[in-house]
């Protein structure tokens, strides 16, 4: 049996130029990366995260804060307050 196998992925990209630049940062080889994301999925039996579409409030906060429209705080406190935590 051979002791590595191959995968092959197809990305845009700006992602993959991204993913790397911050695995690079990391120093963590692309393969690495592969090795741990597949080992995580046999730990959790699935995937390593949790998957959900957003709800219509969540969409509207994203587009807001694509658009510079979002609320913006000096600090992590006065947002907390805001949201009554």
């Amino acid at each position: 049996m051979a002791k590595t196998a191959m995968t092959h992925a197809r990305l845009t990209p700006e992602i993959k130029e991204k993913a790397e630049a911050i695995l690079h940062d990391l120093g963590i080889t692309v393969s690495g990366a592969y090795e741990m994301f597949y080992r995580q999925i046999i730990a959790h039996d699935g995937l390593p995260f949790e998957l959900q579409l957003p709800n219509e409030k969540t969409i509207k906060a994203m587009k807001e804060a694509r658009d510079g429209k979002g609320k913006k705080y000096h600090n992590v406190k006065a947002m907390f307050n805001d949201m009554g935590i």
